[in-house]
C-alpha cells in the first residue's frame, strides 16, 4: 500500500545521511528523519512525499538505539544551531566518515579512495569563538506553550538562534553549549534590558524596529571578549547605556562594537559600524601568529581544531626550502602565514577586498616578508600575469567556499600541473565534484576528514594530490 503524506509510520533508523537527518525504510523507500540516529526505533509522521524518497517528522522515540544520548543542551531538538547533540561523539565521529566516503564515491566516482577516520575535537562543547545571535519580534513557540492556551508574555521578544529552516521565527534560547557560557549570559542580559527599557526589537516583516543581533567573538589563546551589537538604527545615546550596563555587569568584555544594520538584509554586518568601547578588535593566535580580529573579520570559528587543521595542510604540502606555494582563497591570510615558514615565498589570492586589507595588516603584524596577497576572483586573475610576476608554483594549496571551484578554475589547475596539490573543503560534495575532474591529472593520495563542529553535521576534509607521472 502507498504510504500517503500525513500517514504515521513505525520504522527503525539503519543510517545516517547528510545534513544530520537518520535514513530508514519503508518498501525499499528511504524516509529521511530528523533528530534521530541509526538504531532507533521511531513513530513517524510523513510530511513529504517525493517519488525516490520521504520525509517524515519525528513524533517519538520507541526504542532509541546503541547512538543515542540524552543530549546537554535542552533546545536541542528545536535548535538549528545542533542537530547531533542526541548522538554520542564517537558515532558522529563514524558518521562523519561515511558521509566523507559516501560523497567521493557517488559524486566523485572515486571508489578506490580511502578515507581516513574523522580527527576529533578535544573540546566538542564551548569550542566556538563566535557566536551570532539573532533578535526578532516574532518568537517560536514550542507546542506546549500553543497547547497550554495561556498568555504569553514575551512572544514578542525573542533572542536566539532560528528554528531549523524558519528565518522568520526565532528560538528563544534559555542555554547554549557551542560557546563559552560567558556567551549565553550576555545575549540573556542584553534580552533582560531590552524588555525592561522598552527598546523593540527589529521586525522583518515591517522593518520598524532597533536591535537585530548580538555577536560575540572570544579569543582562545587571549582574554579578549567582544560584544557586538547590531541595530537597525544609529542611536549612540541607546547603544551607549546598554554599553555601560554590560560593562558594568561584564568586567571581562574588553571591546563592544555597534554594527549599524539599516538595509532590509537579514545579514549581521552593518553597512557601517561604529566602536564604542576598547580598541574595536580582539586578538588571537593560530600557532605563532598573532591576527587582530574585527567584529566583521572571517576568522576559523574553532581556533584549537584549526591548528590541527593546518598541520595536515602544512603536512600534506610537504613544502620545501626555496618553493613557492600559492594560497588560493586566502581570505585574511591565516593559512598563508602558518606555511610561510618553510617556503621561499606565499602568493595569497582572494576576491574579498576587506580580506585581503586585513591579511596584509596580518603579515606586517606578524614580521612576515616572504607572503604576497593578490585581490580578484580566482577565475579572471589566476593566469599567466600572477605566474609571470611570481613564478610558477611548486605547490598550491585551494580552500574554496561552500560552492566550490568555478570550473574555469578547475581546467586551469589541470592544465598548470602544480607538482602538489592541498584541497581543504567545508562542503565535501562539492569537493568530490571537483576531485573528479582534478583525478584526470593528479593521483589522489590521501582524505583526511576533519570535526571542526561537533554537535553538527558539518565536516571538513583535507586532500593530498600529488602530479601523476
Amino acid at each position: 500500500m502507498a504510504i500517503k503524506k500525513g500517514q504515521v509510520v513505525e520504522l527503525t533508523i539503519d543510517s545516517a545521511a547528510f545534513k544530520g537527518k537518520g535514513i530508514g525504510k519503508i518498501d525499499d523507500l528511504a524516509v529521511f528523519v530528523k533528530n534521530t540516529a541509526p538504531g532507533d526505533r521511531v513513530k513517524t509522521r510523513i510530511i513529504k512525499r517525493k517519488k525516490s524518497y520521504l520525509e517524515g517528522k519525528l513524533l517519538e522515540v520507541l526504542e532509541p538505539g546503541p547512538n543515542r544520548i540524552q543530549p546537554t543542551c535542552r533546545h536541542a531538538q528545536a535548535c538549528g544551531g545542533c542537530s547531533w547533540q542526541h548522538v554520542n561523539y564517537q558515532s558522529q565521529l563514524s558518521f562523519k566518515q561515511d558521509q566523507v566516503r559516501e560523497h567521493m564515491h557517488r559524486i566523485g566516482g572515486l571508489t578506490e579512495l580511502e578515507v581516513k577516520p574523522t580527527l576529533g575535537c578535544e573540546n566538542i562543547l564551548h569550542y566556538r569563538n563566535k557566536m551570532e545571535y539573532s533578535i526578532g519580534h516574532k518568537r517560536w513557540l514550542s507546542r506546549e506553550e500553543i497547547n497550554a492556551d495561556k498568555f504569553i508574555s514575551d512572544k514578542c521578544f525573542a533572542a536566539g538562534l532560528h528554528a531549523p529552516g524558519r528565518f522568520d521565527k526565532i528560538l528563544n534560547i534559555r542555554e547554549c553549549y557551542l560557546q563559552d557560557p560567558i556567551s549565553y549570559q550576555i545575549l540573556d542580559f542584553v534580552r533582560r534590558y531590552c524588555i525592561n527599557h522598552d527598546i523593540a526589537p527589529f521586525n522583518r516583516i515591517d522593518h520598524e524596529g532597533f536591535m537585530r543581533n548580538v555577536m560575540i567573538r572570544n579569543a582562545h589563546h587571549t582574554d579578549d571578549l567582544m560584544v557586538n551589537l547590531v541595530t537597525y538604527k544609529d542611536e549612540p545615546e541607546t547603544i551607549s547605556k546598554i554599553t555601560d550596563a554590560l560593562l558594568q555587569e561584564f568586567p571581562a568584555i574588553t571591546t563592544v562594537m555597534n554594527n549599524v544594520n539599516d538595509t532590509k538584509s537579514p545579514t549581521a554586518v552593518g553597512r557601517y559600524e561604529n566602536i564604542i568601547f576598547g580598541p574595536g578588535h580582539i586578538t588571537d593566535y593560530i600557532g605563532e601568529y598573532y591576527f587582530k580580529i574585527q567584529a566583521n573579520t572571517f576568522f576559523q570559528t574553532n581556533t584549537a581544531q584549526a591548528e590541527h587543521l593546518y598541520n595536515i595542510a602544512r603536512d600534506f604540502a610537504d613544502i620545501k626550502s626555496g618553493e613557492t606555494v600559492y594560497d588560493l582563497y586566502c581570505g585574511v591570510g591565516t593559512l598563508s602565514l602558518y606555511l610561510s615558514e618553510k617556503a621561499k615565498k606565499v602568493v595569497g589570492i582572494e576576491v574579498v577586498d576587506a580580506a585581503v586589507k586585513n591579511a596584509v595588516q596580518n603579515a606586517k603584524e606578524n614580521e612576515v616578508k616572504n607572503v604576497e596577497f593578490v585581490k580578484g576572483d580566482m577565475k579572471d586573475v589566476f593566469y599567466e600575469d600572477i605566474i609571470h610576476t611570481f613564478g610558477a608554483p611548486d605547490c598550491l594549496i585551494t580552500d574554496p567556499p561552500r560552492a566550490g571551484m568555478h570550473p574555469d578554475v578547475v581546467q586551469r589547475l589541470n592544465e598548470l600541473k602544480v607538482p602538489k596539490l592541498v584541497y581543504i573543503s567545508c562542503n565535501t560534495s562539492t569537493m568530490a565534484r571537483d576531485l573528479k575532474e582534478l583525478s584526470n591529472v593528479y593521483d589522489i593520495q590521501e582524505l583526511q576528514p576533519v570535526d571542526m563542529f561537533p554537535q553538527t553535521y558539518h565536516i571538513e576534509a583535507v586532500a593530498k594530490l600529488r602530479l601523476r607521472k
